[in-house]
């Protein structure tokens, strides 16, 4: 049976028993006496306290000097003590830098406890044993979950990659819930940032727009509600430069549609006249096979209200509507479309090397897009994908744009 009162000669032999162990805990210690660990961290606080309690009061018998033999000793010692923890602080200087502080802490202990004792180091860098031993024992599973990362790391790099770096954190968190890697999109941005990889940004738009003061107006039909509850019912039509390095430029018109986002229809060319926007639009009406009934909405550039232009809308069957004239809000979609489009080939270069090169370009996001290019707005689906989970899906849908 345990003894609940303990002779004051048993306490000092625990207090010394824990002082003669430099890298005993109190509770293994107190395990090896029986005895409960907080009485003997209290013993050991009382102890303490006495050995640092003010000369004896007076009247008291005054304490006898230590011989000098005693104190060479003390001195010698206390040398060896001070020598060693010089010799500590130079070992542990290495270990801080850079990275994590307190991990690094942890490192140079469990690198040195053989020579030095986890206690004393952890007294001379000012470290918690406890926490040393709590970082000790959960080592298997931070190994586990580094393991995991660097996986991960690799997925995100080849899917960052087949997006021509143009992903972030929400389209390569859909990319990898779509190949059954389950994974927190916080976690994903973390790896992200860990490994240096992140989507690409937008960039600063330029005014593409001229109105031209006779050109055949159109109400806005759309009141900014870029949204349709079906395909081939809405479209949205712009027209952006693409800048060329020996200083000349292209343009790229396109015709999107707001169900999908699906780009049913794109131009390019040397120039900005009404043939531009024209064969954009025939190309919309290769891919759906017929736009009758639909509205296309655009901006009050000349091009789109040209007579020439009216007149290949209202034989096509498509009602015209147009937004405020000078407010890029009134035709956000179609601007964020073509803003994608450079950002996601231009990547921060200026121009394209040529025009070659600007065409192939348009050629292949264009198409990618359709295809591949995942879109928040239709919950990370691409646009031919999201059509196809339209039920029933209509017979127009099934032509390639």
């Amino acid at each position: 049976m345990v003894m609940k009162h303990y002779p004051p000669e048993f306490r000092a032999e625990a207090v010394a028993l824990y002082r003669s162990r430099p890298g005993a805990t109190i509770k293994s210690v107190a395990q090896d006496l029986g005895v409960n660990h907080e009485t003997l961290r209290n013993w050991i606080r009382l102890d303490d306290a006495q050995g640092s309690e003010a000369p004896a009061a007076a009247g008291a018998a005054p304490v006898a000097r230590a011989s000098p033999e005693d104190e060479n000793v003390a001195l010698c010692k206390r040398i060896r003590e001070l020598e060693e923890e010089r010799d500590i602080l130079r070992k542990a200087a290495r270990y801080f830098a850079g990275g994590d502080a307190l991990v690094n802490r942890f490192r140079f202990v469990s690198e040195h406890q053989r020579r030095h004792g986890v206690k004393r180091l952890c007294q001379v860098i000012g470290l918690a044993r406890s926490s040393y031993y709590h970082w000790k024992a959960t080592q298997p599973d931070r190994a586990a979950r580094a393991a995991d990362d660097a996986d991960l790391a690799a997925r995100i790099r080849v899917i960052h990659r087949e997006s021509a770096g143009t992903y972030g954190v929400p389209r390569v968190t859909a990319e990898l819930h779509d190949t059954g890697h389950r994974v927190n999109h916080k976690r994903v941005a973390r790896v992200m940032r860990g490994i240096g990889l992140a989507g690409v940004r937008l960039r600063r738009r330029h005014r593409t727009t001229v109105a031209d003061p006779a050109a055949v107006k159109a109400p806005d039909l759309l009141g900014r509600d870029f949204t349709a509850q079906t395909p081939n019912a809405r479209y949205v039509g712009d027209i952006t430069y693409l800048p060329i390095a020996d200083g000349t430029f292209l343009y790229l018109a396109t015709v999107m549609d707001l169900c999908s986002r699906r780009l049913v229809g794109w131009a390019v060319a040397d120039h900005m006249r009404v043939e531009l926007v024209l064969d954009a639009l025939h190309a919309a009406e290769r891919t759906r096979g017929s736009l009758a009934g639909a509205i296309f909405h655009s901006d009050h550039g000349a091009q789109y209200g040209a007579r020439a232009f009216a007149d290949a809308c209202r034989t096509a069957g498509v009602t015209r509507s147009m937004g405020a004239v000078g407010s890029s809000a009134d035709n956000a979609a179609a601007e964020s479309l073509n803003a994608s489009f450079k950002r996601e080939t231009l990547q921060g270069a200026q121009s394209w090397c040529s025009a070659r090169e600007a065409r192939l370009a348009v050629f292949g996001w264009a198409h990618r897009y359709n295809t591949r290019r995942r879109h928040s707005h239709l919950g990370q689906k691409s646009p031919i994908d999201y059509e196809n989970t339209l039920i029933p899906a209509p017979a127009t849908l099934t032509h390639a744009a």
